[in-house]
């Protein structure tokens, strides 16, 4: 007695593979809450860091709060891009390693221009003005 309540895992499959799932997650709310509330979270977070100068170290500080930009965008990128190592063949994983791999050139760069900016740049004291 084979009714239309009752399907195999042959059908289930089927069924999958005509709506063209790829082992990608399904967007649900609840995800889309919990990615919200953990991206405010890791922006509030860095804010009251520096507001309140919490660390007291300027270089401390900035550490953390790259720190915390780096988990922020693994977060943005399981729960808004529901990126995971099941979906599309994997591809996404790579993804994400590219993505690692660019914001480290990217945050380790702007570092450097910024402290050598830093030291090179300095405005002169009053008083050692060549002429």
């Amino acid at each position: 007695m084979s009714g239309p309540q009752n399907h195999s895992d042959a059908d289930a499959g089927a069924h999958g593979a005509e709506h063209g799932e790829h082992g990608a997650s399904h967007a649900t709310l609840r995800g889309y809450l919990t990615g919200f509330v953990l991206a405010a979270i890791l922006t509030a977070i860095p804010f009251w860091l520096v507001m309140a100068d919490v660390l007291g170290n300027s270089t401390t500080t900035a550490i953390v709060i790259m720190a915390f930009a780096a988990v922020q965008i693994v977060v943005h990128m399981v729960y808004f891009l529901h990126m995971n190592s099941r979906s599309e063949g994997g591809w996404t994983m790579m993804a994400l390693i590219f993505t690692i791999v660019i914001v480290v050139i990217a945050l380790s760069g702007s570092l450097w221009v910024m402290y050598h900016l830093n030291t090179n740049m300095m405005p002169m004291a009053p008083g050692d003005h060549p002429m």
